[in-house]
């Protein structure tokens, strides 16, 4: 399964970055490709192209704020989850996805 990801917390610092590495980790052990875009006091980082948007089976917000640029998902599959819960048991969110 092709995912992208947008993850972003209120200060947009640790949990931001610690629930991207723990999606992509999770992913690769599930088998799945995965694109993060983190979104936080750094700005939007690894920022999704509208290609990997298009050419994803479903888009995972783990967030805890407002995703900037929401509308570039507009017409996607959009499961979205709390950053505790990514960072916590990114496996079981993403095997939610598969579902």
């Amino acid at each position: 399964m092709k995912i992208v990801a947008v993850t972003a917390c209120p200060t947009g610092i640790a949990h931001t970055y610690l629930a991207a590495e723990h999606l992509a980790q999770a992913a690769k052990a599930l088998g799945h490709e995965i694109r993060v875009e983190t979104q936080g006091a750094m700005g939007l980082e690894n920022e999704l192209s509208a290609r990997d948007i298009r050419e994803s089976d479903v888009v995972l917000f783990a967030v805890d704020i407002q995703v900037e640029q929401r509308e570039r998902f507009d017409g996607k599959r959009i499961v979205e989850v709390s950053l505790k819960d990514a960072i916590k048991s990114a496996e079981s969110v993403l095997r939610r996805l598969e579902s």
